[in-house]
């Protein structure tokens, strides 16, 4: 009975081997699944118009940009920068912002210097800001530590004040090529070009005088003495005067810009720690915050007398003006906001938080 079994198990087996062999080549002939497509990323959304009156705000210590609508009173988008970016100014196309960033580490009152980490160099440069499309487009070489710039009328040049090199750069915004420098006081801040563009002014900390570097003659023309530690300078739009505050003095320099002397010295009061400026379009008013004095002040040009003040908010440094002069914008550091100021009633009307350690400001009507 096994025998017959093997026998039968023998005969059928090709058979059952025949059989196993067509069907796994019929799977064979199967069609392979092919995988779906994948779906297309979708395109990236076009940016933000930007404002139709926006503030820019330099946060120092967030590393970043604050960028505010000034009609609705709200911050629309914040952008990093790089480190430290502190003076910022707008193209005459308004089109780009120019900040300058910084690899030294931040100092300031009570800090003592020699325990700080040294400079990261390879973080200075000026950042070029393209304000339609919302982001940092380029980053120029600026020398040393730059702290505040300015733009040539015709935007193709951009003065860096090098504040660890004492010295005045003149940037190519093109192709970031150093067109020439200029060795001015210890300290250089602030840094605006005199009204006809053929000279710049550099205010030096340490000095406590305004360096004058003529751009023709590629010198530097006269350092004009005025008090202790300059921080701005601010032009009245016919290009006859100029103010420079100082910090450690309480004081106003009204300086004769045809002759380069000093024709005044205006007392702000004591306690006053005047620092930024800016002056009306029409040049009637100039502006002044007044930093740890938390003022900012309204100065008729007229007379060269305080007509106005109003407490801005911790620290006051960075200030702006709207076009139509009705409202002044103010930087506060230690608080991380931005002070929202009506001119004819001198009220605060509001604050509106930041980055942190805002500094720099510059105020911009929409391409």
């Amino acid at each position: 009975m096994y025998e017959e079994d093997a026998v039968m198990s023998s005969r059928f087996k090709p058979a059952i081997v025949l059989l196993c062999g067509l069907a796994a080549c019929g799977r064979s002939k199967q069609p392979a699944e092919t995988a779906a497509p994948a779906p297309a990323p979708a395109p990236a959304a076009a940016p933000a118009a930007p404002p139709a009156l926006g503030v820019y705000v330099t946060n120092e210590t967030g590393g970043d940009l604050s960028i505010i609508d000034a009609g609705s009173g709200a911050v629309v988008a914040t952008i990093p920068l790089g480190k430290r970016p502190r003076g910022i100014v707008v193209s005459p196309d308004r089109s780009l912002l120019y900040v300058a960033l910084s690899g030294s580490p931040i100092g300031g009152p009570n800090v003592d210097e020699s325990k700080l980490p040294p400079p990261d160099r390879s973080a200075d440069g000026i950042g070029v800001f393209d304000i339609r499309q919302r982001k940092l487009v380029k980053t120029l070489p600026s020398g040393p530590d730059p702290e505040q710039v300015a733009l040539s009328a015709d935007g193709k040049q951009v003065y860096v004040a090098n504040e660890d090199a004492a010295q005045l750069s003149v940037i190519d915004t093109g192709d970031g090529h150093l067109i020439q420098s200029f060795k001015i006081g210890e300290e250089p801040e602030g840094v605006t070009v005199e009204p006809g563009g053929k000279r710049v002014w550099v205010t030096s900390e340490a000095d406590g005088a305004v360096f004058v570097a003529d751009l023709d003659s590629k010198k530097v023309a006269k350092s004009v003495k005025v008090g202790p530690r300059p921080r701005s300078i601010a032009f009245t739009p016919d290009g006859t005067r100029a103010y420079v505050p100082s910090e450690n003095g309480a004081t106003l320099t009204q300086i004769d810009v045809k002759r380069l002397v000093p024709t005044k010295t205006i007392d702000l009061g004591k306690g006053m720690r005047p620092m930024g400026t800016r002056m009306s379009a029409d040049g009637k008013f100039l502006y002044v915050s007044t930093g740890r004095s938390k003022q900012a002040l309204v100065l008729d040009t007229a007379t060269d007398k305080v007509v106005g003040s109003v407490e801005a908010g911790d620290r006051p440094w960075g200030i702006g003006v709207s076009p139509d002069g009705k409202t002044l914008f103010t930087a506060n550091g230690p608080s991380d906001d931005v002070s929202v100021i009506d001119i004819e009633s001198r009220k605060v009307l509001k604050k509106i938080p930041v980055g942190h350690g805002p500094w720099g400001l510059v105020v911009v009507e929409a391409p």
